[in-house]
């Protein structure tokens, strides 16, 4: 990792920064879901990813997992890594989904979890809410200030 890791005050401090530690491993599409308000949802953010290759995958989730561990979170649970096309890491809280384009097309979380509120990491690091949580297109895609 680049840079030192500040452990952050709240859930989604915490679910940005897994997103931003994707990023520093070149993740792409990276959405974070809000899911605290949905009842049955099994943590209170998902951040969802893609990684082009194994080695980008293993690379992205281990970023991650090194990261959370430096901001004070422990050690997550994660599975995946035999097969290195979809590996999650859940720090309870927040669960990190790094995805080959095909695993996540097939599988397709984002409209599974449509009921939740839809952010997306942008180029400068930033989280922008999503107007529409339809995932469209990074050309497409509306976002809010």
């Amino acid at each position: 990792m680049s840079k030192i890791v500040k452990k952050p005050r709240t859930v989604k401090g915490f679910a940005t920064l897994c997103a931003q530690l994707a990023a520093e491993k070149k993740a792409e599409n990276i959405l974070i879901l809000n899911l605290s308000k949905i009842e049955s949802a099994p943590a209170d953010y998902f951040i969802i990813c893609t990684a082009l290759s194994d080695t980008q995958v293993n690379a992205v989730a281990s970023n991650v997992i090194q990261g959370g561990k430096e901001a004070g979170s422990g050690a997550p649970k994660s599975e995946g890594w035999d097969s290195a096309n979809w590996i999650i890491v859940d720090f309870f809280d927040v669960v990190v989904h790094v995805m080959h384009p095909d695993a996540r097309e097939f599988y397709k979380l984002e409209k599974l979890w449509s009921d939740a509120e839809f952010f997306m990491l942008t180029e400068d690091s930033k989280v922008k809410a999503l107007k529409d949580n339809s995932v469209k297109k990074d050309s497409e895609i509306e976002i809010t200030e």
